[in-house]
Parts: C-alpha cells; sequence; structure tokens
C-alpha cells in the first residue's frame, strides 16, 4: 500500500536517474560526415528569384523580371512560362523557344538577379537559433557559414544535440548529429560539417 513518503521517495529516484543519465528520451543520431560525396550541383531558380534577360539583338523584349509564387515568371511576348526548378540555362532555352513565334532564332542569356532559389534547395534553420529562416544554399556552405547567417545560438539551445534532417540519394531523410556548441563557443574546427541543398537543421532547446 502506497503512503505519501513512498510516493515521494520513488518520484526522488526518478529525479535522481534523470539528473545523472540527463534525458534518456531524447534521441541520439549518427554524426554529420565532415564531406560528402560530391555531386554535381547547379543552382536552380526559384519562387522570389529575379532574372534578368537579355535577347541579343532585342532589347525590348529584354529586362528584369521576377518569378512569381507559382513558379512561373511573365516578360514581354512571354506569358506564364515555367521557371522554377529550372537552371538559367534551362530558362534560356526555353524563352528561345517562346519567342521564336515572334522572332527569328532568337538567342536568350538568363542572369539571376537575386533570390534564394527553389524549396527543395534552401537550408531551413529551425528552434534556437538567433534568427531561424530558410537560407539559400552556396556551393561549400559549411555549418559554420549557416551559424554566421543565423546569429549563432540563444541563450537556451543545447547546440551539442542538434541535427541535419538530410535527403539522401535513395531518397530516404535521415537525421545526422551536429555539435554547434563546440564549433562556436569552443572553437572545435572537427565539428564543423558540410552542408548539403535541402537540409533543415534542427537546435532543440536545453531541459536544464
Amino acid at each position: 500500500m502506497f503512503t505519501i513518503n513512498t510516493l515521494i521517495a520513488r518520484i526522488g529516484v526518478v529525479c535522481a536517474v534523470v539528473a545523472i543519465t540527463g534525458c534518456s528520451s531524447t534521441p541520439t543520431y549518427p554524426p554529420a560526415p565532415d564531406r560528402v560525396a560530391g555531386s554535381d550541383w547547379n543552382y536552380k531558380l526559384g519562387p522570389g528569384d529575379s532574372v534578368n534577360v537579355f535577347v541579343w539583338r532585342n532589347p525590348e523584349v529584354s529586362g528584369s523580371f521576377p518569378i512569381r509564387p507559382d513558379g512561373k515568371m511573365t516578360m514581354n511576348l512571354i506569358e506564364d512560362l515555367q521557371a522554377s526548378g529550372k537552371t538559367p540555362s534551362q530558362l534560356a532555352r526555353d524563352i528561345e523557344k517562346a519567342l521564336s513565334k515572334y522572332i527569328q532564332e532568337p538567342i536568350a542569356t538568363v542572369i539571376v538577379g537575386g533570390g534564394i532559389g527553389p524549396y527543395n534547395q534552401q537550408i531551413r534553420i529551425l528552434g534556437e537559433a538567433g534568427t531561424p529562416q530558410a537560407l539559400g544554399y552556396r556551393e561549400g556552405m559549411s555549418l559554420v557559414d549557416v551559424m554566421i547567417s543565423v546569429g549563432g545560438l540563444t541563450d537556451f539551445a543545447d547546440g551539442n544535440k542538434a541535427y541535419i534532417s538530410r535527403i539522401m540519394e535513395d531518397g530516404k531523410r535521415v537525421q545526422l548529429g551536429v555539435r554547434i556548441e563546440d564549433l562556436i563557443r569552443d572553437g572545435d574546427s572537427t565539428a564543423n560539417v558540410e552542408i548539403r541543398p535541402g537540409d533543415v537543421l534542427v537546435i532543440p532547446e536545453s531541459l536544464f
């Protein structure tokens, strides 16, 4: 038969175990690799990007044009052209094809004016970062680059229990542990890992 003292004693034991072992229910993840096997990466356009289109000898159809939230763009003589998910070169070829109805053998060049690319290539930072946000991926991007962009950790972050959610080549999403506190507070360069397009960095709150 339980008494109040027995219940208090059992609660004390549980608390002591938690204090010694930490939060045992917190998931642990395999460490993220320092470098990822090389794969060809080309910047792809996304909603919110702005592109400068130059059509040789046809300045009247050239100009700067935004990509709409639906992933399409409208430019002189062309309406609702799909742009999101394409490289600038692919979009240039599509523009040439569309303009060929009006211009003989058009030659188009597309230059990215600004933006962060399509959603599936953006880097998302969630949780206890200074300014959680989505970032455009840049070739050679590392964890320290991401942390500089988001202003480091908050005072409540458990940076060494953070993880990256990454889609692998087989299409499966895995969780890989990272040591952000060791990296930015202790200067441990071995904790700096490569970031890949589409990574989601999750920084949990410390329980203690």
